[in-house]
């Protein structure tokens, strides 16, 4: 699914590509940046590209189920979710390079296995193994290890764009590539792409001088517990899950939907995808802009949530292909708009040195609820039909609302980093915009990293940084 958990705040994933390379990132981050974001949207790409096609594919599979079909798509986030943190840890011990080898290499045995599948046990194999390859968090350990501090949310930003782009691209091309080479040949062509990931890591990704742990962007198990206490940060983590649990569910119905409601044949289902990503998105940017720039953060999260219920009662409801369609639209609009704020909002909530942590948290949540989405759809849509999927994805929304409008409205405060030595947390803190600060040993250099949380409009950064360059 797609993970644009490491964003980091609610500028939609389309934009951050352009204002990464507006910025001074040093040649190798550069370098490093697009190198791993294209491993990872090689990676999703595969992944997203069978969604928009796959329950096609169940009326060709011997012994084939609505429910096995969903555990079939969702399988991949459980086998994900479980395997990312310890891949992760793994990686601090043996280095980046070999567990994404590793992982890459899994992901590809997977889509062989997938790819030659004839049942539908085979299918649901392949797509573990696909998740079984866990180097999500890898990655961004490896991205970490390849930039400077002051630009790590620049190198964050570019992985998330590609992300964002590869689920766009999924879901048009997906429908007419399938259309050539089938569902087979898809997870051929993810295996291929696999290959590819692991070419530009040896040739192009940067070796890194020094692998080490960073707070801002690995799960550190000792700070579990307070995350877990923190019930702000376990609504987003209830949130992602729902979000999923939902895109999932609908996935499983929306191929049969479109080809026999609205009575487009599947190698044309890019027609509607492509004019309903575009409206979508024009939708949700002038959102995406009031909420950061007049702090109203909360108030248009609950209404992306209510714009998603509003589709699912649209889809229920439906009797005509123009319903149908405007609900698609509204539904996309809703998901993109959350799917940006997510990340934002945790970035938000977040103790400074525990960044980190809450996003592996909300990262394998995302995950959990792939794989739930996929069970319980494919359970509703067997033994309810397609009434009860919409039935099963308003009951999660519902959930999710009461959720929403008990949680704080979030404090506009972003996560700054900062090589120090000998700066106190009181000069920090005096530092006009900086509300949050934590100065933590690096045990491998000299000196100190400061974990700021700051508001942006206001921050001294001039003074920030004449603090750091004077010690």
């Amino acid at each position: 699914m797609p993970s644009f958990n490491h964003i980091g705040n609610s500028y939609t994933y389309f934009f951050y590509m352009s204002s990464v390379f507006s910025e001074n990132l040093g040649a190798q981050e550069r370098r490093a940046g697009i190198s791993l974001a294209s491993i990872y949207a090689f990676r999703m790409f595969g992944i997203f590209m069978i969604m928009p096609v796959f329950a096609l594919y169940g009326e060709k599979l011997p012994g084939a189920t609505p429910l096995l079909m969903g555990i079939a798509l969702g399988i991949y986030g459980l086998t994900q979710a479980a395997l990312q943190i310890p891949f992760a840890m793994w990686s601090d011990r043996v280095g980046r390079k070999p567990v994404i080898y590793t992982g890459l290499f899994i992901f590809a045995a997977g889509s062989i296995v997938a790819g030659s599948a004839e049942t539908i046990e085979g299918i649901i194999f392949g797509r573990a193994l696909q998740g079984a390859g866990a180097i999500a968090a890898t990655l961004m350990a490896l991205a970490a290890d390849l930039s400077r501090e002051e630009h790590r949310m620049k190198m964050m930003a570019l992985i998330g764009a590609s992300i964002g782009a590869s689920f766009a691209l999924s879901m048009v091309l997906g429908p007419s590539i399938n259309a050539i080479v089938g569902i087979s040949g898809i997870f051929y062509g993810t295996a291929l792409l696999a290959i590819i990931g692991m070419l530009l890591l040896y040739f192009v990704v940067p070796d890194p001088v020094q692998s080490r742990f960073h707070l801002d962007a690995q799960l550190k198990p000792s700070s579990l517990a307070d995350v877990f206490r923190d019930t702000q940060l376990l609504r987003l983590d209830a949130g992602i899950f729902i979000l999923h649990f939902v895109l999932m569910c609908l996935f499983l119905v929306m191929p049969l939907l479109l080809r026999d409601f609205v009575g487009m044949p599947p190698e044309q289902h890019w027609k509607i995808y492509i004019p309903v990503f575009f409206i979508s998105l024009v939708i949700m940017l002038p959102f995406i802009i009031l909420a950061e720039r007049k702090q109203a953060m909360k108030p248009i999260f609950i209404g992306s949530i209510i714009t998603i219920i509003i589709a699912a009662l649209g889809f229920l409801s439906s009797t005509g292909s123009t319903l149908f369609i405007i609900s698609l639209v509204l539904f996309f609009a809703g998901f993109n708009l959350l799917e940006a704020s997510l990340p934002s909002l945790i970035s938000k909530t977040a103790n400074a040195t525990q960044k980190g942590t809450a996003m592996g948290v909300y990262s394998s949540s995302q995950f959990l609820g792939a794989f739930a989405g996929g069970a319980m759809g494919g359970f509703a849509h067997q033994y309810w039909g397609f009434q009860g999927v919409y039935i099963t994805v308003l009951a999660a929304l519902t959930i999710w609302l009461l959720l929403a409008v008990t949680m704080k409205k979030p404090e506009f405060l972003s996560t700054y980093l900062l090589n120090v030595n000998s700066v106190s947390i009181e000069q920090l803190l005096a530092v006009e915009g900086v509300f949050e600060a934590a100065l933590i040993e690096d045990e491998k250099e000299s000196g100190s990293v400061a974990y700021l949380k700051v508001k942006k409009h206001i921050l001294d950064e001039e003074k920030l940084l004449s603090l750091a360059a004077s010690d």
